[in-house]
Order: structure tokens, then sequence, then C-alpha cells
């Protein structure tokens, strides 16, 4: 969006700034009159790609500084005004560039002189593309990409290690600023850190934990990672409003009738524990009379409810836009879906090392103990659904989102084939990483069913071992004694 206050920003400080640069370099380009379309469009190319390389947040085409001096010469340049064709040039550019591509026309006034700027963006994912070509800047020329195999390959490692978290969400902030978007109070109280009183002290803190940055003006930026966990609303922040968490309850087992709705709009570390009590509040409990004091027991799993909302934000997706993080709750169960699939195999969910794509934001959770350290958050669902004798969390994979289901109380029999064959496989699994194996009557036990139940277990065991879910440690043991390990384990 063109910016129509010329001082808003400091925009005269930054080109200040920036002309103090000994020369021109591969993220910023001076330029006095030339508005040629086609070449603004090239350097957007160029110079994202490059600011990338380069481990700029953002790169910079100034119109009315001389390239050479770097003196202040002024432009008769108008980029608001600039069309191509019938087209006006901000949407041309757009069209023309691939969908990555983040930047804003700017101006300012310098001692009398007009300034015209475009804060360009880093590439993100993939390289930034103009008329399907990718560029790069080359010394203080604009290069196709293809002609510097050695830069491709730097930039393409680039951008596998780059971070949604590090990106600045909003810029531009003076430090009284700061702390009206975010809540720095919370980001000191749970990390149990005493809160300071001096700027610099603060923002420290908050630029050592990426929660912010230091831009190329002197003023500050909040990051991703700092929005999305601080955010006094995320509404204020481009493309976050749509992560906040969603919980919806509706009435009967479909979504036909909403009975409660209600979209939590701060951050995740101010709403977490809000999210997890307001859910729990939902959920059907039973009262536990066998107690002196007369208490309450839900019928779901509450380990497993806060796990299965943790994980939804620590390993959604956070590039995929328009969607967020949903607990819906039914008269039978939960699900909990996120956008995004899972990094590891779900076979391998129980047993496999942590692995999270928002590394900055999963670290920064455990510290403020908001989820497990150790990546056993599956181990501990799995095993508190056990102990209520409930089936296993089902995990789902569509196209682009991943949902878990929590089922509340359900007879064995009720229980879907496909959901026994998931239970009795996450059995074995839990079985395994404790050093025992799965029995006949371990299996029982895990159901809550008598002994007088072992023919159906029998062929619970059969049909796991036939779809090769589970495999016996000694096929040539007496049926009785039969011991089972997931197909994968080593025997």
């Amino acid at each position: 969006m063109y910016n129509k206050e010329p001082m808003e920003g400091n925009y005269d400080i930054l080109v200040k700034e920036l002309c103090k640069l000994p020369k021109e370099t591969g993220w910023v380009e001076f330029k006095h009159n030339n508005d040629d379309p086609k070449m603004i469009g090239e350097d957007i190319s160029a110079l994202a790609n490059t600011a990338t390389l380069k481990d700029r947040d953002f790169a910079y085409m100034i119109w009315g500084v001389d390239d050479t001096s770097h003196d202040i010469i002024g432009t008769t340049v108008r980029l608001a005004l600039q069309k191509k064709g019938q087209e006006e040039l901000e949407n041309w550019l757009r069209h023309q560039l691939s969908r990555n591509a983040n930047f804003e026309f700017l101006e300012t006034e310098i001692d009398g002189n007009h300034i015209e700027l475009i804060r360009i963006h880093k590439a993100l994912h993939i390289p930034v593309a103009f008329e399907k070509n990718e560029y790069i800047r080359s010394g203080s020329y604009t290069k196709k990409l293809n002609d510097y195999p050695e830069l491709m390959a730097q930039l393409w490692d680039k951008l596998r290690n780059s971070r949604f978290e590090d990106v600045c969400s909003i810029k531009d902030l003076r430090y009284a600023e700061v702390l009206q978007m975010i809540d720095v109070g919370a980001y000191f109280s749970m990390l149990n850190l005493p809160q300071p009183t001096e700027e610099k002290e603060v923002m420290h803190y908050l630029l050592e934990d990426g929660v912010a940055i230091k831009l190329d003006n002197g003023l500050y930026g909040i990051t991703n990672l700092g929005a999305i966990l601080f955010a006094k609303d995320l509404n204020n922040f481009p493309r976050l409003g749509r992560k906040a968490m969603r919980v919806v309850q509706y009435q009967g087992k479909n979504r036909l009738f909403i009975q409660k709705e209600e979209t939590f709009k701060t951050g995740y570390a101010i709403c977490f524990e809000d999210i997890v009590r307001y859910v729990n509040a939902l959920l059907p409990s039973n009262e536990d009379i066998a107690t002196v004091a007369l208490t309450t027991k839900s019928k779901y799993p509450l380990p497993s409810v806060r796990e299965a909302i943790a994980n939804s934000l620590i390993h959604q997706d956070l590039y995929i836009t328009g969607t967020g993080p949903v607990v819906e709750v039914f008269e039978n169960r939960i699900e909990v879906t996120n956008p995004g699939t899972p990094l590891v195999d779900i076979m391998r969910i129980i047993d496999n090392p942590p692995k999270s794509r928002n590394e900055k934001l999963a670290s920064l959770m455990r510290r403020m103990k908001m989820c497990e350290e150790l990546g056993r958050g599956w181990d501990r669902m799995v095993l508190a659904c056990e102990l209520q004798f409930l089936p296993a969390p089902r995990i789902e994979i569509f196209e682009e989102s991943t949902k878990v289901t929590l089922f509340s109380e359900m007879e064995f029999t009720n229980i879907p084939a496909d959901d026994k064959l998931w239970s009795c496989y996450l059995h074995s699994c839990l079985m395994y990483i404790q050093g025992d194996a799965l029995t006949n009557s371990s299996l029982r036990d895990r159901f809550g069913l008598k002994e007088s139940s072992a023919g159906s277990v029998s062929r619970l065991i059969k049909e796991a071992v036939a779809v090769q879910r589970i495999k016996p440690i000694d096929p040539n043991t007496a049926k009785r004694y039969m011991r089972y390990v997931p197909v994968w384990a080593a025997i």
C-alpha cells in the first residue's frame, strides 16, 4: 500500500542511514529518475533474493540519491502515479511477480528533496521471480539467477533454512509502540525473569529471543514469533489474525448446530491456559462418589486434551494463510485441527525424536512450560487414554491439515475396527519403548476387559498381525505365551 504520510516511519532517517553505505550493496539500489516498469520488476526480484542471501530482512530501491556519491538530489518519480499501460504500476508489478513477492511503495522529503522508495521483503520459501524469471544482484548489476549456479545453490540453502518466526510482522515502531502491541509483562513473567525498567534492557531480552528486531532506521519491528506468542490482539498483525485459536462446541455429534464459539485473539503464550480451561469447562464429567470429598472426573483425559491443543499450536504450518488451529467439541469426541502435515511418519510418532517446523516457537513455548521438552507429548496422550480405557487418539492427515480426534467413553464392541487396530498398534509401541511387549493380557487390561474377552482380543491381535501393524517376537511360541512388538521393531 502506498504511504501518504511522508514522515511516518521515519523514512527520511532510513534513507540517510542507507546513504552512509560505502557503495551500493546487493540489498540497496540507488536511482535518480529511471522508473522503467520492467527494470523495477527485475530489481524487486533481484533485491528480494539477494536480501535472503545476505541475511537481511529487507532490501530497498531508492529514487533521489546519486548512485555514485550517495548525495541526496531528489527525484521527479512518483511511483503511486506511475502506470503500465492502463494499470497502476503497483498492481501490474504484483501480477508479474511471483506470489511470494512482498513490497511497499513509500515516500519522504529530505531538505526539500522528494524521495521515493520501495521496501522489499526478503524472499521466503522459493526465490522471487519476475515474469517467471528469477533474478539476483551481482555487484551493482541485476542478472538472471540461472546464470549464477553457485549463487543459486547458496540461495536455496538459505531458503530451506529460513523460518517464519524470524520474519518481521510489523515494523517502524518506537519503544512505546512495541509495548502497546505485545504483552512484554507476560514475556518476562512466563520466563520467570524480573522485568527491567530501562528501554535498553527490555529490548535486549526481546532482541535476543527474536521477539523483536532492530531496523535499519533505528526503530523496532516485531517478528512473527513475538506476535504469535505475545500479541495483545493478533488482528493488529498482518496475516496473523487468522492464526488465532478458535473453539467451537456443537450440539450432538455433527456440525449442524453450534452451541458456543470463542476466538482467542491474543498471542498463544497469553491465552494458552485460558484455551485449555475453556475447553475443559465444555467437557462432560462425572461425580466420583468413591472419594470422601465429592470430586468430578472428566470423561476425557485432560493431559491428552492439553497436549493435543499444544501440538496444534506448535506444529502448525504457519506459512499456510487463511486458516488457523481449531478445537471442535462434539457430544462424543473432540477434534483438534491445525494447518500443515506432520514432519514425522505417524507410524513412528511415539518413538521418533521430536521434530518441529517452528523450532523457535517450540523452544520458547517449552521454556515457558507450555508444552513438553522431550517430545513425550504423544506418549502422554496415548497413555492417558489407556488409563481411562479409551480408544487411542486418532490422527488423520489431509492435503494441508492434520486432525487429532479424542474419544469419550466407548464400549469395546462399539469402537470402529480401524480405531481398535490403531489402539492395539500404539499399545505395542508404548510397551516396546518401556522394554516390554504386547500380550493378550496387556491388551485386555488396556481396554479394561475381563479374561472372558480373551477370544475377542486374540482376534484383534491376529488382525493387527495380518495388516502388518505388529509381529510376534517368536512365532513358534505356544499361543498363550505369545508376545508382540511393533512391526518395525528389531527382534
